[in-house]
């Protein structure tokens, strides 16, 4: 019988290199990144998710789409805020 051969995997709670090198060369340049830190997502009916993208890890929600657009944004400014 042979045995089976299988590949590690990332989950949705681990970082790759890429993703973690992503998230904190924003606090080692002192500088904000040209693309999105955190997606609105949907989850459910009138209700969103605030996703932050390197970590996968859900990061506030909201019910509406626009409050929760206005969220990302916020959280967003606080990253540059404090990387600087």
């Amino acid at each position: 019988m042979q045995r089976l051969h299988r590949e590690p995997t990332l989950t949705r709670d681990t970082l790759s290199r890429k993703d973690s090198a992503l998230f904190y060369s924003v606090y080692a340049h002192n500088a904000c990144p040209d693309f999105a830190l955190y997606r609105v997502v949907p989850a459910g009916k009138n209700f969103f998710h605030i996703l932050e993208v390197p970590s996968g890890r859900i990061k506030g929600f909201r019910s509406d789409h626009n409050k929760a657009c206005a969220l990302a944004k916020e959280l967003e400014a606080l990253l540059c805020i404090n990387a600087r």
